[in-house]
């Protein structure tokens, strides 16, 4: 079987799986959407040893960095002098300068992977509702995005490598 065809049915069936895991027994504690972000940045990254070293590197940075991002943002006064948003705008203005300037050292390079965490991040604290807040970003729940995302993030991460795996052993040297 081709390579493509391989990774096709590998990246489908698991996806399937991954699914079932996320609708199902892991409900609430594994995000599908959070596990392809990564899944998909492994594989843009290259789809080796690397590219996952990197996606969880530096997701990994990504979600740390929009936490404390989230628990700074979650301090802010309503009666601010410069008002809730401009003062969420500057927090994270400063914190993605911070995550992209940490690419100056080469563990934490890929810069991509920081943002798609970092994003991820905060797509699960604006869009679940309150959960922007101090008794959940300081938690140790399953409601603190540093945890959930995180794991999320690196359970993506090993469906990618199963996804190859799989592909690799189903292709023939001849089929390339």
């Amino acid at each position: 079987m081709k390579f493509l065809t391989a990774l096709s049915l590998s990246i489908a069936g698991l996806a399937g799986l991954a699914t079932f895991l996320a609708v199902g027994p892991l409900s609430g504690v594994f995000f599908i959407w959070a596990a392809t972000i990564a899944w998909a940045a492994y594989f843009a990254l290259g789809g080796d040893c690397d590219a996952a070293t990197n996606t969880v590197v530096c997701g990994l940075l990504g979600i740390f960095v929009a936490w404390y991002a989230a628990v700074l943002i979650s301090d802010i006064s309503p009666t601010a002098a410069l008002g809730f948003p401009l003062m969420a705008a500057i927090i994270v203005t400063v914190t993605v300068a911070l995550m992209c300037l940490a690419a100056n050292i080469k563990f934490f390079a890929t810069i991509p992977a920081s943002v798609l965490g970092y994003s991820a991040t905060f797509a699960y604290l604006l869009q679940t509702p309150d959960k922007l807040q101090k008794e959940f970003l300081t938690g140790h729940s399953w409601d603190n995005p540093l945890i959930v995302i995180s794991v999320s993030f690196i359970v993506g991460i090993g469906f990618a490598i199963a996804s190859n795996k799989l592909a690799t052993s189903l292709t023939t040297v001849s089929d390339d």
